[in-house]
């Protein structure tokens, strides 16, 4: 094999099926910008629910409890775009559908937990019942 022909031999398997030390399944990559962006609305995200109910500014507890719970939701897809850098792209959209999974699993083991500790609680007699009693 001449010199010419190992060298073009070489170019050729570089550029077909060869990856290079850059490429990352299509997986995004971040920034200082989208970092700084990514925190800023944590802090946010963070800071509002910690004043809202430290201070007590909605009477109502339980629309402070959904506010903090919209939040929570709205900072966990914060940081599985600005630091996880999930999306549909990346890995071949495989990344979003273990999410997606992970996502439905959990919320079918938090919901059937709520569900058995409310009927437990229902279900159960209340302590103060018991000194009524005969």
């Amino acid at each position: 094999m001449t010199t010419n022909s190992h060298v073009e031999a070489q170019i050729l398997h570089s550029d077909a099926g060869h990856h290079g030390h850059d490429d990352h399944g299509g997986a995004a990559h971040g920034s200082l910008k989208s970092y700084l962006i990514g925190f800023g609305l944590s802090v946010i995200l963070t800071a509002v629910p910690f004043w809202l109910v430290m201070t007590g500014t909605i009477a109502d507890k339980a629309v402070t409890a959904l506010i903090v719970l919209v939040l929570a939701a709205v900072q966990i897809v914060v940081h599985m775009i600005y630091f996880l850098h999930m999306n549909t792209r990346s890995e071949n959209g495989w990344t979003m559908m273990a999410m997606i999974f992970t996502v439905i699993m959990v919320v079918i083991a938090l919901t059937g937990s709520l569900w058995v500790m409310h009927h437990l609680n229902v279900n159960m007699m209340p302590m103060h019942d018991m000194s009524q009693m005969p």
